[in-house]
């Protein structure tokens, strides 16, 4: 099985990568069972859907129709993903790309735009208590044919954000998100660590026992 994941992101095409390798392993599956896992081609050159769905949900079953009616035939997965924060309400959620632009948080000299959000996110959460920092990745992925969404799936992973980034693994949040059994931030941890506890493999995984179900 070949799947067209509608996404340029290294690092969640590393994921996704790893959990299919997972999953394989974890069902016996042989040689013949191979689940390849490819980026869309052509996306740089196509207009981007409009994400502006108010779900996670909304927009993964948004892109991956739109996306797979530009591939005929082909499976397409795509995702939306993003951190929740207890007490921000779920904020950033499906902003969470462009938490520090919608906050109108002014950027540092030579800042990346990951580095501006995490800045944003620790300025909204200034003085609140740990008990109330609890959090959590989330991440929606739909897979879909010719415009057609075949089915949906979910990850998730608990932690606290911290009052200042460590490490320089990973990306996004990742400096901030701290998991509290690991006493480390996701940015801390060794790429296999980090892959086999990602919100998007976890997702992954479940959509492919789903696949299974629907064959």
């Amino acid at each position: 099985m070949r799947l067209y994941v509608a996404t340029s992101n290294p690092g969640k095409l590393r994921d996704f990568a790893h959990a299919a390798e997972g999953y394989l392993l974890a069902t016996g599956a042989g040689p013949a069972d191979a689940i390849d896992i490819e980026p869309l081609s052509g996306l740089a050159s196509v207009p981007a859907p409009p994400e502006d769905e108010p779900t996670f949900a909304g927009n993964a079953r948004a892109k991956a129709a739109y996306y797979s009616r530009l591939a005929p035939g082909l499976l397409v997965v795509a995702d939306d993903s993003g951190l929740e924060v207890i007490c921000l309400n779920g904020a950033p959620g499906v902003r969470s790309a462009r938490y520090a632009e919608d906050q109108r948080f002014p950027p540092a000299p030579g800042s990346t735009v990951d580095e501006r959000n995490n800045a944003a996110l620790l300025r909204a959460l200034d003085g609140i208590p740990e008990p109330c920092r609890r959090a959590q990745y989330h991440c929606v992925l739909a897979l879909a044919r010719d415009g057609e969404v075949l089915a949906t799936a979910d990850g998730t992973l608990d932690g606290t954000i911290l009052r200042a980034p460590r490490g320089s693994l990973g990306f996004g949040y990742d400096p901030l998100f701290f998991i509290p059994e690991l006493q480390h931030t996701m940015a801390e941890l060794d790429p296999a660590t980090r892959l086999s506890l990602s919100h998007r493999g976890r997702a992954l995984r479940r959509l492919l026992e789903r696949i299974g179900e629907i064959s």
